[in-house]
């Protein structure tokens, strides 16, 4: 495949490229590659940085792939979305494996590091609380630690705004003519989703009929596979935490392991689950 760095025979492959674009030219490698800059003498701050900058490089596709699943819901183009909406549940997986390589660092050798973070943290990170707007976790207060770069305080604003992805999946249903109520459709996208009654009924017309209303079904699951792929990758998180550092305070000023276990409980898509104890 052209991606492939390798080749069976190199005679068979170009191998000049001081008039044309070569594979580290086409991927910036040089920029990529030169942006570790570890602050620490410790051998182990690299394993820190490269699995941090690499998950905010997921979460930029991420955030590619959700956007437009949102966008193609509201044109009703579902083939569409249901691919963009596999493939975030994909790199939530790709997520979760990561911190399999960070979990290989032991509480000493983050110790020898911890001082260099000063109050850096992944709390801080502007793409994953854009994952968590366009999601439904609505929170006024994350907008603050964005506050002091305009431009990524509006980036992350407008994710906070914005009808999130299980808005734009009411609105769906209630095209399709299902009974979603008013205030639902026309609701302060700016709070956090709650639980109805009248939307779980109208979720159960679909699931009770899937073979009618095979869209909205197949819907339904691609919210399941995603909600469940966000559980396993802050579930993770909590544990490699745990594991490194202990109960100590993050160094964003979070509880760290209090505050991730909190996370734990908070549900996104609540009526794609609890519609399964009534079918």
């Amino acid at each position: 495949m052209s991606g492939c760095p390798f080749s069976p025979n190199a005679s068979e492959g170009t191998l000049d490229f001081s008039q044309s674009m070569s594979y580290g030219d086409y991927l910036q490698l040089d920029d990529i590659l030169n942006a570790q800059k570890p602050l620490s003498p410790d051998h182990n701050e690299m394993l820190f940085i490269v699995q941090h900058q690499t998950s905010e490089l997921w979460m930029k596709l991420m955030l590619h792939e959700l956007s437009a699943a949102i966008r193609h819901i509201d044109q009703d183009e579902l083939p569409d979305a249901f691919k963009m909406l596999a493939r975030v549940s994909q790199i939530m997986s790709q997520l979760v494996h990561a911190w399999d390589v960070l979990a290989t660092m032991t509480p000493p050798e983050y110790s020898a590091i911890r001082p260099y973070l000063a109050q850096s943290s992944g709390f801080q990170s502007w793409q994953y609380r854009c994952i968590e707007f366009s999601m439904g976790n609505k929170n006024a207060a994350m907008l603050l630690p964005h506050s002091h770069r305009p431009d990524l305080h509006a980036l992350v604003e407008s994710s906070y705004v914005a009808p999130s992805l299980y808005d734009a999946s009411l609105k769906l249903l209630a095209r399709k003519g299902l009974a979603i109520p008013q205030d639902y459709l026309k609701r302060d996208w700016r709070q956090s989703y709650a639980a109805n009654a009248e939307v779980e009924a109208a979720w159960l017309v679909v699931y009770r009929n899937h073979k009618q209303h095979w869209d909205l079904y197949q819907l339904g699951e691609e919210l399941a596979d995603l909600e469940d792929a966000f559980r396993l990758w802050r579930f993770r998180h909590l544990t490699t935490v745990e594991r490194v550092i202990g109960f100590k305070r993050g160094t964003g000023g979070t509880g760290g392991v209090s505050y991730l276990r909190k996370m734990l409980d908070v549900v996104l898509f609540p009526e794609i689950w609890s519609l399964r104890t009534s079918l």
